[in-house]
């Protein structure tokens, strides 16, 4: 189970589309639900708004 609290968490095309919080976080209704735009072609970073958490795709 994850935590809020990470920061960084690598994610692959199988999680798509992103949301953060996810239903695999401990405290997932630490904030609203927000999907997070993250493609394999242009950007495979992007940081939630509300936590800071860091979303990096893999290959």
């Amino acid at each position: 189970m994850l935590i809020n609290t990470e920061k960084t968490i690598t994610i692959t095309e199988q999680d798509l589309p992103l949301c953060c919080p996810n239903s695999n976080m401990e405290t997932w209704n630490s904030h609203p639900r927000v999907f997070l735009k993250i493609e394999k072609e242009l950007n495979k970073e992007i940081t939630c708004p509300y936590c800071s958490t860091h979303y990096v795709l893999s290959k």
